[in-house]
This record gives C-alpha cells, sequence and structure tokens, in this order.
C-alpha cells in the first residue's frame, strides 16, 4: 500500500511517498513559510521521483497538528481534498509524535517541543518503548519556563527536540541533565510521517476524509487579535 504523507504544522514544508519498501521519495522546504504555494509542487515532484501515479496511491497520511495555524489548515485541507478525489482514507498523525519519533533510540526522557509564537510553546513528553515512542504526557499549550519547571520537578535526564526547544534554548540550559536538539530535529519529517502511517495502514486505523480535524490547542491569531481588541478576555487571562 503507498503512502502520501503531508507535512505542513511548522515553518517546514515536507510530503513523501512509501510503503512497505520504506520511503521512495521525499521532498521538505523551510523557506519563507509559504505552505500554499510550497505543498502541491512538492507532492508533484516526488510523485514524479517515486515514477508514481496518484492513483496508484491507498492512503494519505496528515500531520494533524499541534502547529501554525495556517500550515495545518493548508495540510488538511489539501489532505482532505486529495483523499475526498482519490477516494481513499486518510490516517492523521500528531506534529508533536513525529518530533519524537527520530529520537526513539534515546533511554532519556523526550520533550517534544514546538514554537506557538505568542511566547508559547506546544509540548508533550515521551518515553522510549520497543520499535517507537510513548506519550506519557498529552500535549499541552505553555511558556518555556512552565515547561522548564515541570523538567526540573522530574528530575530526569531529558532530550528537547523541535523548533521550540531551539528557539527558548536559553531556559533549559539550566536543567540539569537536559540537552536541546541539534537544527537536524527542528522539524517534523514527512519522511517518518510515512514510516508512522505504515503501522497503521496495516492495522487499518484510519478515517474518512471528512473526520480529520487539526489540533490547534488554541485559537487562531487572527481570533485572538480581534477578541483582544474587542477587550475579551485572551487564553492567558481566562485562566
Amino acid at each position: 500500500m503507498l503512502i502520501l504523507g503531508l507535512e505542513s504544522a511548522t515553518a517546514q514544508v515536507g510530503c513523501a511517498i512509501g510503503g512497505h519498501e520504506g520511503v521512495l521519495a521525499s521532498s521538505h522546504s523551510a523557506r519563507d513559510r509559504r505552505h500554499a504555494e510550497s505543498l502541491v509542487p512538492q507532492i508533484q515532484f516526488v510523485c514524479q521521483q517515486a515514477r508514481v501515479e496518484l492513483t496508484d496511491l491507498g492512503v494519505i497520511a496528515v500531520d494533524a497538528g499541534p502547529g501554525l495555524f495556517t500550515g495545518l489548515r493548508v495540510g488538511v485541507a489539501t489532505a482532505r481534498a486529495l483523499a475526498h478525489a482519490l477516494r481513499l482514507p486518510v490516517i492523521p498523525i500528531s506534529s508533536l509524535d513525529l518530533l519524537a519519533f527520530p529520537a526513539r533510540f534515546s533511554d532519556r526522557l523526550i520533550a517534544a517541543v514546538i514554537d506557538a509564537r505568542r511566547g508559547e510553546l506546544f509540548y508533550a513528553l515521551y518515553r522510549q518503548v520497543p520499535g517507537g515512542v510513548q506519550q506519557v504526557v498529552a500535549p499541552r499549550l505553555a511558556t518555556a519556563d512552565d515547561l522548564a519547571a515541570e523538567l526540573q520537578a522530574r528530575s530526569e535526564d531529558v532530550l528537547l527536540v523541535g523548533d521550540g526547544a531551539v528557539r527558548y534554548a536559553e531556559s533549559f540550559r539550566g536543567l540539569a541533565g537536559a540537552e536541546v536538539c541539534s537544527h537536524g530535529l527542528m522539524h517534523p519529517s514527512a519522511r517518518d510521517l510515512v514510516l508512522l502511517a505504515h503501522h497503521h495502514a496495516l492495522r487499518e486505523e484510519w478515517v474518512q476524509s471528512w473526520e480529520v480535524t487539526p489540533t490547534y490547542l488554541r485559537k487562531p491569531d487572527a481570533e485572538i487579535n480581534w477578541a483582544t481588541r474587542a477587550g475579551v478576555p485572551g487564553p492567558k487571562d481566562a485562566r
């Protein structure tokens, strides 16, 4: 079964094609954050490189967030449209799961951290299990100081991955046993999306196109800006 994976939850946009043979072709771009303009040409490119027609696909996989509102909207809308047109099921996978997956060989606690802008982070915590990672703390929206306090309270060696970890690295440098990832682990990968989706596809763990919903964890910036101008309490004020 061939899988097309679409990843656009962060500043990086990517797609990949693969199946039981592994990843056949992939493309990633992190320039200018033009998700809508980048994704479709990348789909065409990976299909050409893999010598695959869209009609050869068996399932669409998509990064369902959390992440940047515009990028998530583009990726999910594209996945829905392709799945509907090709009559294919969809496998939505968390962006934080995708970030943690490449660190699955680490025996440390893994913190997957995405820059949510506005001084906030999306994060979840994971541990190594045979064949991958297991989520031990569900996705949350918090500040870097909040995450640092939680990690300090746990008193464990921890590997932080994701662009949020890199951007707010100074907040974590004082933590004993904490290591911030290199730039190679900053963004979710479409290659990893295909690999993870393949396991779900074997068990037929998928949904229909109209059932795919992005995970935002926070209202869109435009809605927050409107609420602020209107004097409506924001997420922090409402706590």
